[in-house]
């Protein structure tokens, strides 16, 4: 039988760990089932999550009150956790010095429009919204039919830089 293997820490940045990043965190901690564990911060954390993120990921069965916005400083410390992988779903973050990361996790981008630029009726708004959590799917989706048991770290930076050039790439 085979081992069972150990779960992995990731951590999704986005400037102001508000939406992209919070969406990708609740996805990827579901669809993970145990295999990855999954947190998010921002470089400028916002404070607070957006409303809509948060209303789109309850009316998904989600349970949100654990989710905040958060700085990105929590991960960088001795009592951080050792990551094994840094996503970046915004530009902003993805351009941005990253401070000392516990582990030396291998990086990937991401990039998503921001769904909180949105403007219009609140149904643009919405549908702004659900398309950033459909294509976050469908990255974390590519993401965990990788083998990365199997593979090095510079096969797995480049699948992450490429799952970030699929559709809707930003």
């Amino acid at each position: 039988m085979k081992p069972l293997a150990m779960t992995k820490n990731i951590l999704i940045l986005c400037t102001g760990n508000s939406c992209r990043s919070i969406l990708a965190e609740a996805i990827l901690n579901r669809k993970g089932e145990g295999r990855y564990k999954t947190f998010s911060a921002g470089s400028k954390p916002a404070g607070r999550v957006n409303p809509h993120a948060i209303g789109l990921l309850q009316e998904n069965g989600y349970d949100t009150s654990g989710f905040h916005s958060k700085s990105w400083d929590e991960f960088s410390g001795p009592s951080a956790p050792k990551l094994d992988y840094v996503i970046t779903v915004c530009g902003n973050a993805a351009g941005e010095t990253c401070p000392v990361w516990i582990g030396a996790p291998v990086s990937g981008h991401w990039g998503i429009e921001d769904p909180a630029d949105a403007t219009g009726s609140p149904e643009a708004i919405r549908a702004a919204f659900a398309e950033a959590y459909r294509l976050l799917d469908l990255r974390i989706e590519a993401f965990l039919a990788l083998n990365t048991e199997t593979m090095g770290n510079r096969e797995i930076a480049a699948a992450l830089n490429s799952i970030g050039e699929m559709e809707g790439a930003a």
